[in-house]
């Protein structure tokens, strides 16, 4: 590879590759959109942006992008869910939101696989 791309956010694999517009991960099948430059999950100004870059603040209703695996639940939180009212924390392991959603109860996810609504 003559490029220098970053590596899967998911696994850290260094095999990334471009598909258009997107990033994607050969091992994992990761697909994410490249962060303009000073623009990921968490900056160092302290924002929080969601998958497409746009700001997110407590009390924010977000559309969850991908279709998520809840383990104890043999259905998972489908792709368009709608989650209002959240509340930005710092989490364990990149879960940077604290929500509630129906049918599922408390729960974090990471900024990573919402869109702002």
């Amino acid at each position: 590879m003559t490029e220098n791309l970053p590596p899967c956010p998911e696994c850290s694999s260094a095999y990334t590759y471009e598909m258009g517009a997107l990033l994607v991960c050969p091992e994992c099948g990761h697909e994410w959109t490249p962060a303009p430059a000073g623009a990921a999950g968490d900056t160092e100004d302290g924002v929080i942006r969601d998958s497409v870059g746009n700001v997110l603040a407590d009390g924010d209703t977000v559309t969850v992008t991908k279709t998520l695996k809840v383990k104890g639940h043999p259905t998972g939180i489908k792709a368009g869910t709608k989650v209002r009212n959240i509340r930005l924390v710092e989490g364990v392991a990149g879960h940077d939101i604290d929500c509630k959603i129906d049918g599922f109860g408390a729960m974090q996810l990471k900024s990573s696989v919402v869109k702002k609504a």
